[in-house]
């Protein structure tokens, strides 16, 4: 979240700083990013708290539909024949700086996302769910049937 957080401060200045951006839109744009900020803020809220449907809906919503509306137009740039070299030889430093930053920002996402379903993760989330059925103590299933 912070990379994109930090992605949105970089997006903003650069509008401001270059004029390409008018108010309406810079805060058109702030009305998307803000509250979906927020909804993920709340989400891994309720991941930390063990609740497996949150895991699920971020990895949807930022995983799979927010990386994909990051590399979009990299993707349609390239296939319509844009070369990297040509778009780096035009790029100035608030154009490297975003481009660093948007690679940073999908490799965060990826790298959530592939932690968020590790056996350490997932060994949390059967956990939290087992202290959280009714007369649940903490312990797996498994582990109270073998203690009888």
């Amino acid at each position: 979240m912070a990379a994109g957080a930090f992605e949105t401060v970089l997006a903003v200045g650069g509008m401001v700083a270059d004029g390409s951006g008018s108010a309406a839109e810079i805060a058109m744009g702030l009305a998307i990013r803000l509250p979906v900020f927020a909804a993920a803020l709340l989400i891994a809220l309720h991941m930390r708290r063990g609740r497996g449907w949150a895991r699920i809906i971020l990895t949807l919503g930022l995983g799979v539909a927010g990386t994909a509306s990051m590399v979009v137009q990299p993707i349609r740039a390239l296939a319509q024949g844009r070369h990297l070299g040509a778009a780096f030889g035009e790029a100035g430093a608030m154009d490297l700086a975003f481009g660093a930053s948007r690679a940073l920002h999908v490799a965060a996402v990826l790298t959530a996302v592939v932690l968020m379903f590790l056996p350490a993760a997932n060994a949390f989330f059967r956990a939290r769910r087992a202290s959280q059925a009714p007369g649940g103590t903490g312990e797996t299933v498994q582990r109270r049937s073998r203690i009888r």
